[in-house]
């Protein structure tokens, strides 16, 4: 069942657009979500569970992967109706990758953590066959596992090539979005803790540089959460404290030079985000979304056109809509034409 709701608006302007509830046939906390396109999206969360629609959100089938009851799955790649990713975030040898080439029949698992300290917490891909997936430090180094074949072989990156972390820094297995790659060898993850920082590669992980943000840190509850590059030069980072998620301030940040510095976006009003993405058909376009929050914006994060109370974890977009998973197994999801009225 589909129920169609339209968001609270608290701007000035009015976001004309439905919103869909979609059923999903499940109660457990989704916060993987990829979309491959209008037809098909991949959804994963608690317990082992995976979802897949095949016919743009009419019908969502959730399963379980064997033997995998226990783990968390944080986030989820998928390149078509029959090839997707899962990444297992937790300690030790609870940080897993499965994959799957026929729609979920078979999952392979290709990669269990034995470092006891481990802890995965999420990856992105070039393409189906070169991706990159992110872990918080051992040894005061972050770990990071790169495959160049489809995950037949998952390597880790030499931690000397790689910066040091700072004590008490970490990244968040939030949204699966702590890493973002763009173009063929262009890659950036973040942190947060003691610091809230950018690391980035322009070599597919094989030399790397950091940089310093203002985004709110701290306590281990607080950071950058996401990361979203439209191109690559300008992307925006999104954060701030999931324990005191109405707090607004210094939550979302900009660069326009690749990573190398960002500016605070002053935009109002700001609360912690979980998620951000931007809207492909429409560049300046971007959707935003906490556990108290989810916004909408048409001007690159001026100012917002809704501002609704709708829970959500994670976030996408493809050609033909924007789509957001939360807790209690939601589902929403809003289809182009996008009709952006001032009131």
């Amino acid at each position: 069942m589909r129920t169609a709701i339209a968001l609270c608006v608290l701007t000035a302007g009015c976001f004309a657009q439905h919103w869909i509830h979609e059923e999903s046939h499940t109660k457990e906390s989704l916060r993987g979500l990829s979309a491959y396109s209008g037809r098909v999206a991949w959804a994963s969360g608690t317990h082992g569970t995976y979802l897949r629609t095949i016919d743009s959100g009419q019908n969502w089938v959730p399963a379980q992967v064997p033997g995998a009851e226990a783990l968390d799955f944080r986030d989820v790649e998928a390149f078509s109706e029959d090839l997707a990713y899962l990444l297992a975030a937790g300690l030790g040898e609870q940080s897993r990758i499965y994959k799957t080439v026929d729609g979920g029949k078979h999952w392979d698992l290709q990669f269990t953590n034995h470092e006891a300290k481990g802890f995965l917490d999420c990856m992105s891909f070039w393409d189906p066959q070169r991706g990159i997936v992110i872990g918080d430090p051992v040894n005061g180094k972050f770990q990071l596992l790169t495959t160049g074949d489809g995950g037949q072989h998952w390597n880790y990156i030499d931690p000397e090539r790689l910066p040091p972390a700072l004590d008490g820094e970490g990244a968040f297995a939030a949204s699966g979005t702590c890493i973002t790659t763009q173009g063929k060898s262009n890659v950036w993850f973040v942190t947060g803790g003691s610091a809230a920082r950018v690391f980035r590669s322009t070599d597919a992980g094989k030399t790397w540089t950091v940089s310093d943000t203002q985004i709110v840190h701290g306590p281990a509850s607080a950071g950058i959460f996401s990361i979203a590059f439209r191109d690559a030069r300008y992307g925006l980072i999104a954060g701030g404290d999931y324990k005191d998620p109405e707090k607004g301030g210094a939550n979302l940040a900009r660069t326009s030079d690749g990573g190398k510095t960002w500016k605070l976006l002053r935009i109002s009003q700001q609360k912690y985000f979980s998620a951000i993405a931007f809207v492909p058909e429409h560049g300046r376009w971007l959707v935003a979304g906490g556990s108290t929050a989810f916004a909408f914006s048409h001007n690159g994060l001026r100012g917002w056109k809704e501002f609704s109370s709708a829970k959500v974890n994670a976030l996408a977009s493809d050609s033909k809509g924007i789509w957001a998973v939360g807790p209690d197994g939601a589902i929403l999801k809003t289809e182009f034409p996008l009709v952006v009225t001032e009131n």
